[in-house]
C-alpha cells in the first residue's frame, strides 16, 4: 500500500507536518507513507501554459498512490491554500483521474478544537472530488498544549494511537474501494 501524504502548512515546524511525519514513520509493515512537497507549487492558473515542474512531482506522486493522508490546518474557519491548491491542480486532470475513488485520511492540529471545522469543509470538497474519507477514527489534535515538542513533532502517546489505529483503518478503506 503506498500512501501519499499532503500537508497543507508549509513550515517546517508545522504541528500538521508533525503529524505526517509520526504517519511516516509508523506506517503498517507492507505500506509506504510518502511526504508531498508543496513549497514550489504555484496557485492554479489555467493560464499557464505548461505545468511547473513542482506540480508534476506532485501529480506523479498523487498517480501512484493508492490512498491520501492530509494534514489538515485551519485558517479562518477553513483548508489551508496550499492543500486546497494542491487539490485544485490534481482536480484539472482529465476525469479528474488522479483523485476519483481514492480512500482518504484526514487528520489536524490547531487550536482548541483541532482543525475540525478545516476537516469538514474538507470533507466537502472531498464529496465534489469524489475522494472517499475515513469516516472513524478522526485525528483533531490541539496544537498549542505538550502534545508536541518544540519542533512540532508529535509527543502524545494517545494521540499517536489514534493515528496508528487511523493508518490501518485507512489501509483496509482503501482494499475496500479497490
Amino acid at each position: 500500500m503506498n500512501m501519499l501524504a499532503i500537508c497543507g502548512s508549509l513550515r517546517k515546524k508545522s504541528t500538521n507536518m508533525g503529524l505526517l511525519r509520526y504517519a511516516q514513520a509508523n506506517a503498517p509493515e507492507g505500506s509506504t507513507i510518502t511526504i508531498a512537497d508543496l513549497s514550489a507549487i504555484p496557485f492554479y492558473n489555467a493560464d499557464l501554459s505548461e505545468k511547473p515542474a513542482a506540480v508534476i512531482t506532485l501529480l506523479q506522486q498523487i498517480g501512484a498512490a493508492d490512498a491520501l493522508i492530509f494534514g489538515c490546518p485551519e485558517y479562518n474557519y477553513s483548508m489551508a491554500p496550499a492543500l486546497k491548491n494542491a487539490l485544485d491542480w490534481a482536480s484539472r486532470e482529465p476525469e479528474n483521474a488522479l483523485l476519483n475513488g481514492k480512500a482518504v485520511a484526514l487528520m489536524g492540529a490547531g487550536g482548541g478544537m483541532g482543525t475540525s471545522r478545516a476537516q469538514y469543509h474538507l470533507r466537502q470538497v472531498c464529496v465534489y472530488l469524489n475522494l472517499h474519507p475515513l469516516n472513524r477514527p478522526e485525528v483533531f489534535a490541539n496544537a498549542f498544549t505538550p502534545a508536541f515538542d518544540s519542533d512540532g513533532n508529535l509527543v502524545d502517546e494517545k494521540i499517536q494511537g489514534t493515528i496508528k489505529t487511523q493508518l490501518a483503518a485507512l489501509i483496509s478503506w482503501a482494499a475496500k474501494l479497490k
